[in-house]
């Protein structure tokens, strides 16, 4: 899996390529790519955040018990 330095990568080429572009539909297309890497990049920092921080804590009064998510009933 890609990381947020990868898709900041891809918006920097995506950027570039717009840079260069002579088309303006070409230059559009480039531009909304590069929004895109950098909203994907964005979204890898956040996880990358919040997988460093390790599993959430549940407190001891409630070790053992279910979790919410594992509460879920499909219809």
């Amino acid at each position: 899996m890609p990381s947020s330095t990868d898709y900041k990568r891809f918006a920097d080429t995506a950027r570039t390529e717009a840079d260069v572009a002579t088309l303006d539909n070409v230059r559009d297309r480039c531009l909304r790519s590069e929004k895109a890497w950098l909203a994907l990049a964005h979204r890898s920092e956040k996880s990358e955040k919040g997988r460093s921080g390790g599993e959430p804590q549940v407190p001891a009064e409630h070790a053992g018990e279910p979790q919410a998510a594992a509460l879920f009933i499909p219809a």
